[in-house]
């Protein structure tokens, strides 16, 4: 590497808090991290309190813990909650806290454990805090999740290595799709981010009313919410914030119509869910709803998926991704979606966004259904595209228009 690892674990961290969260001088800011993810979480108190934040506080969980309870908490337990936990982070928003999470899961954690318990927890804590994700996917403030490794994700990632030097090719691989191997990271991020508001643009200027993916395993056409808009990169949150809720961040994204996907359609990369590997996904659609569903790995984590309530097995986001993101060209399976998804366009099972319909933060929930956006406690990125999946874009009146051949932009 051209710099030291501790000089580039710095400048993640400065990207992290001036490019991702975005945060204010004078602004507090609340960090929720794994355990494993310490390191970085150091840096990046220590790049927040350069930025101007008057105080970061960070909390840590520990995957063990959690693996502790399916192993021996009673069986019947599943479905209760640490309410107080959602109440006080909400309190920390009404307070003008910033937010960032940093991942370094174990993406086999709850391997072998029972599916059943796995569902319940996950549908109860999905379920007592809405009220919080609802808030932050609102842009309730600036907000941020990105990545940092572990051992075990490590060795997912490259398991033919050492285990030392599979902890320094996940730290590579991270600071390069993160650009902060680049002479300037945040003037990168910059010209990127400018590169994909472009895109949006372009996008919204177009108002296709459907989308349609062709390749192997897959001729799916997704119909576009009424009011649709498309977005990406940097979101500007209700305090006025520019942040970038993922990074690394390659999509562009928008609302399918709840009522408007028909076809099949097939996954191009394993899903990581709940610590359970989903591989081999294909789904058929009609009316906008999964009925059929099979997965050559994890079929019955599938089958619970689409259980957790009516808007499980719709659509709430489509999102489109070139083939030549840095995550596609590293040639790495992730095994995390937040990374995975950045290297394909995909589709996401459960609730869209209101960000991607127009007014969408001030409509109703009956207005919202109306314009063909979708609810549910879910939200799951799957990925489907490849360099062997073209798109075009339907206009109102029946047109078709290429936007991606071979998974590259058409311009």
């Amino acid at each position: 590497m051209s710099q030291s690892f501790e000089e580039q674990l710095r400048r993640l961290a400065e990207v992290t808090v001036r490019v991702g969260v975005g945060l204010q001088p004078g602004q507090k800011l609340f960090i929720n991290a794994n355990l494993e993810a310490r390191p970085l979480t150091r840096r990046v108190v220590e790049e927040a309190y350069k930025a101007g934040s008057r105080l970061v506080v960070t909390q840590f969980y520990d995957e063990q813990l959690s693996l502790a309870r399916y192993r021996y908490a009673p069986r019947d337990s599943f479905e209760e909650y640490a309410t107080f936990m959602v109440e006080a982070r909400l309190k920390a928003l009404d307070e003008g806290y910033a937010w960032l999470s940093i991942l370094a899961d174990d993406p086999e954690i709850l391997q072998g454990q029972n599916p059943e318990l796995i569902r319940q927890a996950s549908q109860t804590a999905a379920r007592y805090s809405k009220p919080f994700s609802d808030r932050i996917s609102g842009f309730a403030t600036n907000w941020c999740i990105i990545g940092a490794a572990s051992p075990r994700w490590a060795q997912m990632v490259f398991p033919d290595e050492p285990p030392q030097r599979q902890m320094e090719l996940l730290w590579e691989a991270i600071f390069k799709v993160n650009r902060v191997d680049q002479t300037d990271p945040l003037a990168a991020w910059q010209a990127h981010l400018d590169g994909l508001e472009r895109r949006v643009q372009q996008l919204n200027a177009k108002r296709y009313a459907a989308l349609h993916f062709r390749g192997p395993g897959t001729d799916l056409r997704v119909g576009l919410a009424d009011g649709h808009l498309w977005a990406g990169g940097a979101g500007r949150a209700q305090n006025g914030a520019r942040c970038v809720p993922n990074l690394p961040t390659e999509e562009v994204f928008t609302t399918p119509h709840r009522e408007r996907v028909e076809g099949w359609v097939q996954s191009t990369k394993p899903l990581s869910l709940h610590g359970h590997l989903l591989e081999g996904l294909r789904m058929r659609f009609e009316q906008g709803q999964v009925v059929e569903a099979h997965a050559e790995r994890g079929q019955e984590i599938l089958h619970h998926l689409l259980q957790t309530d009516e808007g499980a097995r719709r659509l709430g986001e489509v999102a489109l991704v070139p083939h030549s993101s840095p995550i596609a060209q590293s040639g790495l399976l992730f095994y995390e979606a937040l990374y995975d998804e950045n290297a394909a366009s995909h589709l996401a099972l459960g609730a869209s966004y209101d960000e991607c319909l127009q007014n969408g933060h001030h409509l109703t929930p009956e207005q919202k259904r109306a314009a063909g956006a979708n609810h549910s406690l879910i939200h799951i990125d799957w990925m489907i595209g490849s360099e062997q999946v073209d798109v075009d874009g339907i206009t109102p009146s029946g047109g078709v228009e290429p936007l991606m051949r071979r998974g590259e932009w058409v311009d």
